[in-house]
């Protein structure tokens, strides 16, 4: 069984092709309200053979289990109880650690509440409390739950519901810890649950709207909050392919995990896109063929060989025939012409991210995924679903075989992603003859 209660629901049904002018218009609003309001910490997740279990399976027994009551609670008091961990995560320099953040929702769920990381990437203390609240709340019962969510920055968020005359009422207070250790209030906002769906993959999605002066500025309207909570556990050999194979790709400004390709056929895939997204992950740290200064030029850099083949070659089994092939190489140079992305090809700021739900390994040494596109935009746990396979190296590295859609062609478009402007495109627009 799963349960699914919207009062006042509402969708923007995005379809089709969104113009490059319209998503630049979205970043821009996006960025502005963040230099306004302050950046929070966001939402951005087997064993040989293992099957996917389903929410309503374990959701039986950790049900079973009881209920602990929700309670308001003084944020000093959740502060007290975690102390000691965040005080010696400041001396060790560790406090956005997954090891950190982990320990203290598990401290957290010792001392009775329900608690996760801000990221969904640390299994969920106290979920069965969050599943006697949803089965409370679809009987339309009265029920009290709160939900304390740990950031990798040094602070917490606090969710509290309450189911009242059929409706969810929020209120979500955002907590962070000074360069003196002590806990400020950032922000508290209130609002009613336009929509709250617990899914069959277990997780919990809320939505609603706030007033923001700044905002309201700027879009006269509202400003919307989409949560998302994974309330029962995942595999930990899933998290950790996750972890070190699919999150730092990730869906951001590029095509890896959005396109049908293999090693020996490479035309959906977007080469330049890939290497921006392998050099960070090479490198640990954003490569410098940046934009211009002036964002009315378009910059144009030329990429030794040496250099773009090399963070090709780590993350693919590719000949630099086939790289070529998807690129404009200059022979007389011995380099890759490169242009950054620029305003026109801004993709929409808040997008899915990956979650691992079953993977196998291989005889050949790869590693076959099954990977999920969680999109709490979208309330949904599955906005589509992509099989990846990997390929572990002796060294510690790994390469891309090849990814699959598995959706049925047409059923998901990935309308926030927005492809590179093609040679025409970009030389209209920079007006270069």
């Amino acid at each position: 069984m799963w349960w699914k209660k919207a009062n006042r629901f509402w969708s923007i049904g995005l379809t089709g092709h969104i113009s490059m002018v319209t998503t630049f218009f979205l970043m821009a609003i996006g960025f502005v309200a963040l230099m306004l309001s302050g950046c929070t910490d966001s939402m951005s997740n087997v064993s040989d053979g293992i099957e996917e279990v389903t929410a309503p399976e374990q959701a039986a027994g950790l049900a079973s289990k009881g209920l602990l009551s929700g309670q308001w609670t003084d944020p000093q008091d959740i502060a007290a109880i975690c102390r000691d961990i965040y005080d010696r995560a400041i001396k060790m320099d560790t406090i956005g650690s997954l090891e950190t953040v982990r320990e203290i929702v598990k401290r957290l769920g010792e001392a009775g509440y329900a608690s996760v990381d801000s990221k969904n990437q640390v299994d969920m203390a106290g979920a069965e409390q969050v599943l006697q609240f949803c089965q409370t709340a679809d009987a339309a019962h009265d029920a009290k739950l709160t939900i304390v969510t740990v950031t990798y920055t040094g602070g917490f968020r606090i969710f509290d519901m309450q189911i009242k005359d059929g409706g969810i009422d929020v209120v979500r207070g955002y907590y962070q810890y000074d360069e003196n250790g002590r806990l400020q209030n950032k922000s508290t906002v209130s609002y009613p649950a336009s929509v709250w769906e617990y899914t069959k993959e277990g997780y919990l999605f809320l939505e609603g709207e706030y007033f923001s002066d700044e905002n309201y500025m700027l879009t006269l309207q509202d400003t919307p909050e989409y949560t998302a909570f994974r309330v029962l556990p995942l595999d930990a050999q899933c998290r950790e392919w996750n972890r070190q194979y699919i999150l730092p790709m990730g869906y951001d400004s590029n095509n890896l995990f959005l396109s049908n390709w293999n090693e020996a056929d490479l035309r959906e895939l977007d080469m330049y896109d890939s290497f921006d997204r392998c050099y960070a992950m090479l490198y640990q740290q954003p490569h410098p063929y940046v934009p211009d200064e002036n964002l009315g030029v378009g910059a144009v850099y030329r990429i030794p060989e040496d250099i773009f083949e090399g963070v090709i070659f780590t993350y693919f089994d590719v000949d630099a025939e086939a790289v070529r092939a998807k690129t404009r190489y200059l022979d007389s140079d011995a380099a890759y012409a490169y242009r950054p992305r620029g305003l026109y090809e801004a993709s929409y700021p808040e997008i899915p991210y990956p979650e691992v739900a079953s993977g196998v390994k291989n005889p050949d040494g790869t590693v076959t995924l099954i990977i999920h596109a969680v999109y709490p935009d979208e309330h949904t746990a599955k906005a589509f679903a992509h099989q990846t396979v990997i390929r572990p190296l002796p060294s510690g590295g790994f390469q891309y075989v090849s990814n699959q859609m598995l959706d049925r062609e047409g059923d998901y478009k990935p309308w926030w992603y927005a492809k590179r402007l093609t040679e025409e495109e970009w030389r209209k627009i920079y007006r270069v003859e």
